[in-house]
């Protein structure tokens, strides 16, 4: 079973509250932390996620979890006429807003606040669903997955962008010293809220990944399952239909 990792351990609010709270407080610098943490890599994989979605042609699509909406942005090159991004911080979606508008694509991107775990849409609705760095924020992963899978439409694909670790010695050695030594100070120089990146941290250290995540999607009724693993393994681009 997933070991339960919350951003404020002290705090009695359930992990969706806590989520939202952090997202909130960090929302300010969220963008710039991501390109130092990640060493601008999270930039060619939203790409790679892009260009897996564009082979479908779609023409409405929902991106859970969109956080600041780089994702939901990207996903422009698809083609769409319709993205929904959908995120639980309103912080977060502020941000994201402005950026949608600095870029003239409102007409195109609707930022929607929101719950991935109840999704106010019908079923079979979107021609593609995606989740960048945001599927291990889910306070019930099966529930949200679920919900994904229900207004998804008949071939459809649903793609995940997601951390995981890297299985080899000694990129995964490696991975860890990074993840639990090094991200924790960065993100206290780049944010007040000490838990957060802490919190980051070792929610995607204990997140399953690989084939662990691919039987979790067949579980729910995902097909044509496949995992991509990116950079040595320190992500990996997850591809499902319905």
């Amino acid at each position: 079973m997933q070991e339960k990792v919350t951003p404020y351990q002290n705090s009695k609010d359930s992990k969706k509250k806590q989520v939202t709270t952090m997202f909130d407080n960090i929302s300010g610098s969220y963008d710039e932390l991501n390109r130092v943490i990640s060493l601008g890599l999270d930039i060619k994989w939203r790409k790679k996620v892009v260009a897996l979605v564009a082979e479908i042609h779609p023409e409405k699509i929902l991106d859970v979890a969109t956080g600041t909406g780089d994702l939901a942005i990207n996903l422009v090159d698809t083609g769409a006429k319709e993205i929904i991004g959908l995120d639980i911080s309103s912080g977060m979606l502020e941000i994201g807003q402005k950026k949608v508008v600095h870029k003239s694509l409102d007409h195109k991107i609707s930022m929607v606040l929101g719950d991935g775990e109840r999704i106010d849409y019908p079923d079979n609705h979107f021609d593609a669903i995606t989740v960048s760095f945001g599927v291990r924020n889910f306070e019930n992963l099966e529930k949200g997955l679920s919900e994904i899978f229900r207004v998804l439409k008949p071939g459809g694909i649903f793609a995940v962008l997601e951390t995981s670790v890297p299985p080899k010695f000694p990129f995964k050695q490696g991975y860890y010293f990074y993840s639990n030594t090094i991200l924790p100070v960065v993100g206290k120089l780049f944010s007040k809220d000490k838990g957060a990146y802490t919190y980051l941290s070792k929610s995607a250290a204990v997140f399953p990944y690989g084939e662990e995540f691919n039987n979790i999607l067949r579980k729910i009724g995902f097909i044509n399952v496949e995992d991509r693993p990116q950079t040595l393994g320190v992500a990996t681009i997850y591809t499902s239909s319905k």
